[in-house]
């Protein structure tokens, strides 16, 4: 499949917390670095997520904030 988002992390499924509507998702892209996803709990079963599933993050954004 092709994406037009170029922001592709590839990883593994660290965890999942399963929630009443959205779920959040855990992937661990290595160097001791996790990036974390809130998604519908419809989407985690209709890809069929697990911990340890090999996945990629696509981070498509027009904004990036940063606090301090």
């Amino acid at each position: 499949m092709k994406l037009s988002a170029r922001n592709q992390i590839s990883g593994t499924i660290a965890a999942i917390t399963p929630g009443a509507v959205n779920g959040i998702v855990k992937v661990d892209i290595g160097g001791g670095n996790v990036v974390t996803a809130s998604i519908t709990e419809g989407a985690i079963h209709d890809l069929e997520l697990a911990i340890g599933d090999n996945v990629t993050v696509v981070v498509k954004a027009s904004d990036v904030l940063i606090g301090k």
